[in-house]
């Protein structure tokens, strides 16, 4: 379903009374945004907040067709074994042409922990390998609430450990691995970078986190100040992070490594690139993570774009705000593959 019939479909079930106050909500919540970043998808209501929502959701997301890799790149399906005996898929993106041993980046997709594929990245792991002759791993990790923490985040570490174990057969430098991901992505690159820390390897370079999805107290914030209107909400937030837990986000506590933010000691990390909207929900805790990450003796570059909404570097990908977006994130991956081959 293209996102205007989608539209059309949610606007005929509204009185038209309705519709007007509707029209006008949004168009007030459109102001803050840049104007480059506005896009018809704004313009559909979110409803993903409940088990009904989310079957929608992934119907919907099922059926939408995968961005093919860039030209230059090729993508290949592999399997691995996860720790319970079953079987992990990875998805592999190479250059047609690099300098081997290359440096590689294990790569995880967002989703709010509850949706999601590789496939749904493969524009952009295709782009970073080519871009930076490397080798890009995607892993399809187990999704919440069938399968809540740790599932998913062992999933991930399983995959960075496979990516070491086949540093031969992949040609890939085990000195030059880093890990990223965008949103729920984000949260668990971040959480792979602690724990590998935490467990003593596998080593990771760099942590690359894509407007990351850090801290499950957020959903406890009143106060959003304006952010969080659009694509993924303080309503969708509350639903992911409830899912992924087992249960709704308590101030107290939450499992270790389950959300990153919380952990109070960020010193021995990889250093960072960390990038947000800030019309992001995740704004605030995506600041904070990185100014901890600093004051822990940790390099952090901090990328903000003005006028951002959460995952606008797909809505609007043809915007000169998003492409200096990518192109920071490639930049400082590219520094960092340079830096760890000295």
């Amino acid at each position: 379903m293209t996102i205007r019939k989608a539209l059309r479909s949610a606007l005929l079930g509204l009185t038209l009374t309705t519709l007007v106050q509707w029209i006008a909500r949004r168009r007030r919540l459109m102001e803050p945004v840049a104007a480059d970043l506005r896009s018809p998808a704004l313009w559909l209501p979110v409803n993903l907040g409940s088990d009904r929502g989310l079957k929608v959701a992934r119907a919907l997301q099922g059926r939408a067709p995968h961005p093919p890799p860039v030209t230059g790149a090729r993508v290949d399906t592999r399997t691995m074994p996860r720790r319970d005996g079953q079987q992990l898929r990875v998805l592999v993106h190479e250059p047609d042409a690099r300098t081997r041993p290359s440096g590689a980046l294990l790569w995880i997709h967002g989703g709010g922990m509850i949706m999601g594929v590789p496939e749904q990245s493969n524009e952009v792991c295709s782009r970073l390998a080519r871009d930076l002759g490397i080798v890009v791993a995607a892993v399809d990790y187990r999704l919440a609430p069938e399968d809540p923490f740790p599932a998913p985040l062992d999933d991930c570490m399983d995959a960075l450990r496979w990516l070491h174990e086949q540093a031969g057969a992949l040609d890939v430098d085990p000195a030059r691995v880093a890990v990223g991901g965008d949103s729920a992505g984000g949260g668990l690159a971040a959480a792979v970078a602690q724990r590998a820390l935490d467990e003593g390897g596998p080593a990771l370079a760099f942590q690359a986190l894509v407007y990351p999805m850090l801290d499950d107290r957020t959903v406890l914030r009143t106060d959003h100040q304006g952010r969080g209107d659009f694509l993924w909400t303080p309503k969708a937030n509350a639903f992911g992070w409830t899912a992924y837990l087992g249960h709704p986000p308590r101030a107290a506590d939450a499992p270790t490594y389950a959300a990153p933010a919380r952990r109070t000691d960020l010193g021995g990390l990889p250093p960072a690139w960390i990038g947000v909207g800030d019309l992001d929900l995740f704004y605030e805790e995506d600041l904070d993570y990185a100014r901890r990450l600093e004051a822990a003796g940790v390099p952090c570059q901090l990328e903000v774009v003005a006028g951002m909404y959460h995952g606008a570097d797909h809505i609007a990908a043809e915007a000169a705000a998003t492409a200096a977006f990518r192109a920071s994130l490639t930049a400082a991956l590219r520094g960092a593959f340079e830096f760890s081959r000295q």
